[in-house]
């Protein structure tokens, strides 16, 4: 760790020079015929994001994806080898197929596979899947979303110079997209000392657009909107339609003077107390000299046992105990109501004795509001955001969700998921069932049962679900899919329409409705990798539903399955149909 005195000269690099890795413009062309010449691989979405926002300066000081003494180093002390304060792993993993070694020259592909840099391979090291986990998220659960992907990472990770040739491309929102130098450049024209950054990844209703003004007026300075629209928390709402309520709030709510709006492509972890002081340091480098941090900042939900990842101030707290190093200082999300009498919002400490208030939870606002088709009231967010969100979210009966079945081999997933697909159909629901026999005939063909093969086979029935879901589909999806984190895996993939099922049965019972002889080949050593005889099965710690198919018939199952979906809303009832019906016989 960094003196003092060290540190007080390592704090420039947080909106000081930005890091610029791109190349001169008149060397574009002939650096991509050249990198075409070179071994190379491909980028995920999320290493993506990360050379983008290290090419532009967002990460700086950070000019690379991290060497092994940089990353235990922000492990252990959330800091560079340098000194500077830097909480977050930036690394670039390689499958061992991908036949990189260190002094090797290779091409960096985007998932287009456009040559998009070139990196000196300087360093190839082995990772610790479990102290990355511990270290950085608090646990190694598989509930979160970011540690459920590390289980699918190559074994190591690579570092070396980086010279970026061209930015992956972005079609949308143009004029909202400002490099960190482009914004501060916009910032500084609006002749404000202070500026405090928003950090979103959600839609702005009234309760935000007081919030944010508050701020900017208690700093007597102007605001920065710098929604995420990378990757964010599975089941967010999109970007687009966020963006669409950002442009019409700032251009009719907001002073023009002292508000920037500018997208930030950023790849979250949902890091909780770290991801916050990253943030900071982040916003320092694109201008501002505040950030507004509020309860639980990017928290990721709970973990397998149904309890937070991180207390609900540990984010407030970890920004406050570094804001003087990096220039950057906190400011709290403070909680406002509505006074209903009033017509406005005030601090919720501040509210007069019987006064009669009002607020809706973000809960509220999906399961009460947007899920059942009922509008937003003016009060809680403007008319113009209630227009927008509704276009993008019907109600929940019309909603994607996908209902997946785990169970041992035999123990009646897919009698269930054929009975469930029956009952969904006569409640008006259209129903893709996808069975993972079935499935793994046509585009699983070629997988044998290797684990890496189950969870490549487990991945692209996720990704099929995914999108099924994501179209406004329901998908009843049966499939062994032994193990958590591919499971979690799917689960993040889908959001939060994903109901998982655990059809639990007894390996005896199992074995007994086996009329294929499959557990008896496989006990007879006659079978390799048979789940539940030489292979295991991860049962769900905490799946939306558990039924016992030991005891109860198939249908007695699915009834069960349709009767928490229909109270969770993606069923409507008999009788919510019944006016319709009536209406339609008039």
């Amino acid at each position: 760790m960094a003196t003092a005195k060290t540190t007080e000269k390592l704090i420039e690099p947080y909106g000081g020079k930005l890091v610029d890795l791109m190349i001169a413009p008149e060397k574009v062309q002939e650096a991509i015929t050249r990198a075409k010449t070179l071994p190379s691989i491909r980028l995920t979405p999320r290493t993506t994001c990360d050379l983008e926002l290290m090419a532009v300066g967002a990460f700086s000081p950070l000019d690379t994806f991290m060497s092994e003494a940089d990353l235990q180093s922000v492990m252990d002390t959330m800091r560079l080898t340098s000194g500077h304060v830097f909480p977050m792993p930036i690394v670039l993993p390689v499958d061992d197929d991908d036949n990189v070694e260190v002094g090797m020259e290779i091409a960096l592909r985007d998932s287009n596979n456009e040559v998009v840099a070139v990196m000196t391979v300087a360093e190839k090291y082995v990772w610790n899947l479990d102290e990355m986990a511990t270290k950085v998220f608090g646990k190694n659960d598989l509930r979160h979303p970011l540690v459920a992907e590390m289980h699918r990472w190559g074994k190591h990770f690579i570092s070396g110079p980086i010279q970026v040739i061209q930015l992956p491309p972005h079609y949308d929102f143009k004029g909202e997209r400002l490099t960190p130098a482009q914004t501060r450049e916009k910032l500084a024209a609006m002749g404000h000392k202070n500026i405090v950054a928003f950090q979103t990844r959600n839609p702005l209703h009234r309760v935000h657009e007081e919030l944010t003004k508050r701020a900017a007026e208690s700093i007597k300075g102007a605001l920065l909107l710098h929604p995420v629209v990378g990757m964010t928390k599975p089941g967010d709402v999109d970007h687009y339609t966020r963006v669409r309520t950002y442009k019409a709030l700032v251009s009719r709510y907001y002073d023009p003077n002292r508000i920037t709006l500018s997208l930030l492509p950023l790849a979250m972890r949902m890091a909780g107390p770290r991801e916050a002081l990253w943030h900071a340091i982040i916003r320092r480098n694109y201008g501002a000299n505040h950030i507004i941090v509020g309860r639980d900042h990017a928290g990721p939900g709970n973990d397998s046992d149904g309890n937070p990842f991180y207390g609900p101030y540990d984010a407030q707290d970890t920004v406050v105990q570094y804001e003087e190093e990096i220039g950057v200082k906190m400011v709290p999300f403070r909680m406002l109501v509505y006074l209903v009498d009033e017509e406005r919002y005030e601090e919720i400490d501040k509210v007069p004795a019987g006064a009669e208030t009002a607020k809706i939870s973000g809960t509220q606002v999906r399961e009460d509001y947007l899920q059942k088709g009922n509008k937003l009231p003016d009060w809680f967010t403007r008319p113009e955001v209630a227009e927008i969100l509704s276009e993008t979210y019907p109600p929940r009966h019309r909603q994607g969700v996908c209902i997946w079945l785990t169970g041992l081999s035999g123990s009646g997933k897919s009698a269930t998921a054929r009975v469930l697909t029956t009952l969904l159909q006569e409640y008006g629901r259209q129903v893709t069932l996808l069975d993972g026999d079935v499935v793994r005939t046509h585009f699983s063909e070629g997988l044998g049962f290797s684990k890496d093969d189950r969870d490549a086979h487990v991945r692209r029935m996720g990704y099929v679900a995914s999108e099924i879901v994501r179209h406004g589909g329901v998908v009843v999806a049966s499939a062994i899919s032994p193990y958590r984190s591919t499971r979690n895996e799917v689960r993040s993939m889908v959001g939060d329409r994903y109901v998982e099922v655990f059809v639990d049965c007894p390996i005896e019972v199992c074995e007994a409705r086996d009329t294929k002889g499959m557990y008896a080949k496989a006990r007879r050593g006659e079978i390799k990798g048979f789940t539940g005889v030489d292979a295991p099965y991860e049962a769900p710690k905490n799946p939306e539903q558990q039924v016992d198919s030991a005891y109860n018939s198939p249908e007695m199952n699915a009834r069960q399955i349709l009767g928490y979906l229909m109270g969770k809303g993606y069923i409507r009832s008999v009788e919510a149909d019944a006016p319709l019906l009536n209406g339609a016989a008039d």
